[in-house]
Order: C-alpha cells, then sequence, then structure tokens
C-alpha cells in the first residue's frame, strides 16, 4: 500500500485577542490512516479544523494536503428549499463531475435512503440530513476526508455502515481523520490525538 503523506500539519499556531489556542500542532496523515483528534470543548479543535480546511488563517505554521479534499461538518450545509437528489446535482456540478446521478444513486442506496430522493430537506430527520451531508462529502471520492462528529444522529444501522465504508475508503489508500470530544472504537483508529494545552497528545 502505498504511504505517502495525504496531509501535513507542521508547528500550527493560533491565538484569538491575546489568548493562544493552537501551540504548535503537528500532524501527518498518511494513505490508508484513519487519524482521532479530541478534546474537551474549548481545547481547540474547531479552530483547528477550520484551519485545515480552509476557512481560517493559521497565525504560525503550514499545511499541505497531497490530493483531493472532502469535508463532513458537524452541522449540515445542505439546501433546506431543495430535494435530496437536488442537493446530489448542486453538489456533483460544483465538484464537476459528469456522472453525479450514478453516484448518488450508489450512495443512497449505500446508507438506505433512496425513498427520501425527492422529499424536500426541510422535511426530512435529522438523520437523514446527516447521511445527507456524509455523502455529499464521499461524492467526488476524495483522497483526504476531514469529518467533524461524523456519526452523531445516525443509527445503529448506519453507524455500522459508516465504519464498514471506512474500511473501504482506508483499503484504497484514502486518508481519514476524524474529530470528536469523545471516540469509543479507539481500535478502528491507526492514532487517536488528543488536543491539550493547544498541542496534539497522542494515546
Amino acid at each position: 500500500m502505498n504511504d505517502r503523506a495525504l496531509l501535513a500539519i507542521n508547528d500550527i499556531a493560533k491565538a484569538f485577542r491575546g489568548t493562544p489556542v493552537l501551540n504548535g500542532v503537528d500532524l501527518e496523515l498518511r494513505s490508508g490512516e484513519m487519524l482521532a483528534v479530541v478534546g474537551e470543548n474549548g481545547s481547540g479543535k474547531s479552530t483547528l479544523l477550520k484551519i485545515i480546511v480552509g476557512l481560517l488563517e493559521p497565525d504560525a505554521g503550514a499545511f499541505r494536503i497531497q490530493g483531493t479534499m472532502g469535508y463532513c461538518p458537524q452541522e449540515s450545509l445542505v439546501f433546506e428549499n431543495l430535494t435530496v437528489r437536488e442537493n446530489f446535482q448542486f453538489f456533483g456540478k460544483a465538484y464537476g463531475l459528469t456522472d453525479w446521478r450514478e453516484r448518488s444513486v450508489r450512495l443512497l442506496e449505500r446508507f438506505q435512503f433512496a425513498q427520501y430522493a425527492d422529499y424536500l430537506i426541510s422535511k426530512v430527520s435529522g438523520g437523514t440530513r446527516q447521511k445527507l451531508n456524509l455523502c455529499l462529502a464521499l461524492m467526488h471520492d476524495p483522497d483526504v476526508l476531514i469529518l467533524d462528529e461524523p456519526y452523531s444522529g445516525f443509527d445503529w444501522e448506519t453507524y455500522l455502515h459508516f465504519w464498514g465504508l471506512t474500511e473501504e475508503l482506508l483499503e484504497r489508500g484514502r486518508g481519514l481523520l476524524i474529530v470528536s470530544h469523545l471516540i469509543y472504537d479507539h481500535d478502528q483508529f491507526s492514532a487517536v490525538h488528543e488536543l491539550v494545552d493547544g498541542v496534539l497528545r497522542c494515546d
């Protein structure tokens, strides 16, 4: 398996109004790895996540992503006035995918919510929104997948499908980074890093 570095974070620092939040964060995510970043509320997880996905500039340090990235935020970014299928269409065209229909059908079937394809987002449950949120991040088959509390709101069946999917992605050399306040399935991860006092410590 190719074990190239897909995401490299070097000495990232960030402060707000003179108060340090990140104090030199280092992290490397390689092909075929799934890493977790955990920490208490206010530890800086959201700040680090925003820097990685390009929503926030660091004060110091650098990071590099090799290949494409998919991002699944904790709060869904789907369009309320569109149907599930129309959300797939919108994101598929934004990704430049000519086969977005085929990809959306596979994902709808994989996560077992094809029956809601023509429902407005405003009419579906929170769990269905979260499934769609994840599927939209997966739609373009990214090399690096960043997941913020990805399984909150999942039922047990979807939770199991999620772990089955991660195994397939890792076998194909993808890299996964999961950010959460709590991790139960430690054995699923290559490593679990805890953000404490602005730095990452590996369990």
